[in-house]
């Protein structure tokens, strides 16, 4: 019989044979660590595990968008030297990552997906750039996105378009499509993303992997005109809510740099996942309160509260009303863009950057005092939601991955959307509610395609949801389930 332990993550599981072969790559990160500590592989055996599984996959998927390959090499070895000295840097120590192409990467081209930055290589890392490497991660190079992360569908002048792994022709999501892609078929053991309408969540559904968004503030995001934003954030993506724990203890934590930062220990994300759900008092909305889903993500995600049931959960379907998230994040994303690339030459932006431009330079102080009054009012309202619920469960995506040619989702259920953000509703509303949100599969459709379920928490209870997420998936098993290649 296998026998519990505890890692040295804080994460009890069952110790059994862990496989080396040639599935080395599609291990949990923590099972990898746990390899490591042990001596039972190197630094560069890993790496260059995933290393051959980037020349495998990636000239189909197109996920890694610039690879580092001799640097990674160089970074293993050191790694390795540390380990016989005895030496562990940190919880990602000789981890295989790879970095959004909108997080800086000092010394490593960082384009933000934008023709304008192609030849870009900044000075300085992104502050979760610099604590993974700081944890021991070893950086194998940059995962594709959108121009400046616009959009829920990860393709740019630059690298063209990512691919779902689970069937070619369609998207793999966005705007971390790359990451998610990446990860989905074992290119990396980690991976960091970011999230403002849901680029963290939407294409971990679509990738059958899982991703966090965390409450703003939990990891670090300095900005030099926009340092009180707080729709967009930085987080984790992985195979696992495990994993996402185990990258969250590396990159939370409070910094300076960031007005909004917790002050409290990216540490609390190493401890124990395991929860006791009997009682749990979980509200489950199928549309967030009328909004178009697709039959097949409806069949899908409708599974979801069976599963929790079984877990012990009290769980109730709920009608809500979010409506009031739409103009909220509307006027707030606008003035973002405005305020961001509003400077930049708008010939040379994409169709979507200069959209959103546009719309923010017709952004009045009026307009900032009604999203604000909209917000707050939210934000009070679902204060006395979670007075009554413990957590809030609800589908990612309105829609399973789209075909890969097409610019983003134009109609739900025969109903036009009014433009490329209307589809992506279920993501960008919760967003609004500076709410920690989970996305983790939950089922495939009858073409096979992933979808993903988002379980939201009550704000700064991120762990909180990083544990029902663990029990939800380890229920499941959606997430073991690999791409064809």
């Amino acid at each position: 019989m296998p026998r519990r332990h505890t890692t040295a993550f804080g994460q009890t599981r069952l110790r059994q044979a862990v496989p080396i072969g040639g599935q080395m790559h599609y291990l949990t990160a923590t099972e990898m660590l746990e390899l490591l500590h042990t001596r039972q592989v190197s630094a560069v055996e890993l790496l260059e595990a995933h290393l051959r599984r980037i020349e495998e996959v990636n000239p189909e998927v197109n996920a890694i968008v610039t690879l580092t390959a001799e640097r990674a090499r160089r970074e293993a070895e050191e790694a390795d030297r540390d380990l016989a000295r005895g030496h562990w840097r940190g919880p990602l120590h000789g981890l295989p990552v790879a970095h959004k192409d909108l997080a800086d990467t000092a010394g490593i081209r960082t384009t933000y997906g934008s023709p304008l930055f192609a030849d870009h290589v900044p000075d300085t890392d992104a502050p979760i750039v610099r604590r993974m490497r700081e944890a021991g991660a070893i950086t194998v190079g940059k995962t594709n996105t959108p121009e400046f992360g616009t959009g829920s569908h990860t393709v740019n002048e630059i690298f063209g378009v990512t691919r779902n792994p689970y069937d070619l022709t369609r998207s793999a999501g966005g705007s971390s499509g790359g990451a998610a892609a990446a990860l989905a078929t074992g290119m990396v053991a980690l991976a960091d993303g970011s999230d403002m309408g849901g680029s963290l969540r939407n294409p971990a559904s679509f990738c059958n992997v899982a991703g966090l968004r965390p409450t703003p503030g939990r990891v670090p995001a300095p900005s030099a005109v926009a340092a009180w934003f707080t729709l967009g954030v930085p987080g984790p993506m992985a195979r696992t809510a495990g994993d996402l724990a185990l990258l969250m203890s590396a990159v939370a934590g409070f910094d300076t740099s960031s007005p909004l930062s917790i002050a409290e220990s990216g540490t609390v994300f190493a401890g124990p996942l395991e929860l006791e759900a009997t009682g749990l008092r979980v509200a489950w909305s199928p549309d967030l309160g009328g909004l178009p889903v697709d039959a097949e993500t409806a069949k899908v995600t409708a599974a979801a509260p069976a599963a929790l049931a079984e877990l012990g959960a009290r769980v109730e379907r709920v009608e809500l009303d979010l409506s009031d998230a739409e103009d909220a994040f509307r006027i707030y994303r606008a003035w973002y863009y405005a305020l961001c690339y509003g400077d930049l030459p708008q010939e040379r932006l994409g169709a979507n950057v200069r959209w959103n431009v546009e719309r923010g330079r017709e952004v009045t102080g009026a307009d900032l005092a009604r999203a604000e009054r909209l917000r707050s009012g939210l934000y009070r309202r679902m204060e006395s939601f979670f007075g009554t619920y413990d957590f809030l469960i609800a589908p990612v995506s309105q829609v399973p991955p789209f075909p890969v040619d097409a610019p983003y989702v134009s109609e739900i259920n025969g109903q036009a959307l009014p433009d490329y953000l209307a589809w992506m509703r279920s993501a960008y509303w919760i967003s609004v509610l500076h709410a920690p949100a989970a996305s983790v599969p939950c089922g495939f459709t009858s073409d096979g395609l992933p979808v993903g379920v988002q379980i939201i928490g009550r704000p700064f209870a991120d762990m909180a949801v990083l544990r029902l997420a663990h029990a939800f998936e380890r229920a499941t098993g959606y997430g073991a389930r690999r791409p064809p290649r």
